[in-house]
């Protein structure tokens, strides 16, 4: 894969970001967000907390990470629960997908929320939520009387069946 400038950027390509530890050496132990496989989509974002925090179940924390991005414009980050968390602990990003814009620089943080039935305790380094970049396209409203018509119309909310 090579590098690429983010406005051209092809498929195979890698998107370069940056990405800076707001506490410096205090949390060099944890990693930076990383892929856990070579086909996966989403980056998992550690826990930078200094002590256990434990979320009851139906309550919701906010979990630094103790990274800032510099997400380049036209690109957005998207925070995702983690599929494990979410089955075995009902464990939830609250505002999913949780948006990162290309002009924040402040410090990424974790809403997540405990729908499972039992307390749920994160520490330090654990692997909370996932992040994806993906490419965000500005659009401009064409007001028109009417929209061409389809097959389905204004068919919604499980007008096919399940």
């Amino acid at each position: 894969m090579t590098k690429a400038n983010p406005r051209t950027i092809a498929p195979n390509q890698t998107l370069s970001i940056p990405i800076t530890r707001l506490r410096g050496d205090a949390d060099q132990d944890l990693p930076l967000p990383q892929y856990m496989s070579s086909g996966a989509a989403g980056m998992d974002l550690f826990a930078a907390v200094d002590e256990d925090v434990t979320i009851q179940p139906q309550a919701a924390a906010l979990v630094p990470t103790g990274l800032a991005v510099a997400i380049p414009e036209g690109f957005e980050g998207q925070v995702r629960a983690r599929s494990g968390l979410a089955v075995a602990h009902g464990l939830a990003v609250i505002n999913a997908p949780g948006t990162i814009d290309s002009d924040y620089r402040g410090e990424i943080k974790v809403a997540l929320i405990n729908l499972g039935e039992n307390p749920f305790t994160i520490r330090r380094g654990d692997r909370i939520a996932q992040m994806i970049v993906n490419r965000v396209y500005r659009v401009q409203w064409e007001l028109k009387e009417s929209l061409e018509t389809t097959e389905r119309n204004e068919g919604g909310f499980g007008h096919t069946g399940r």
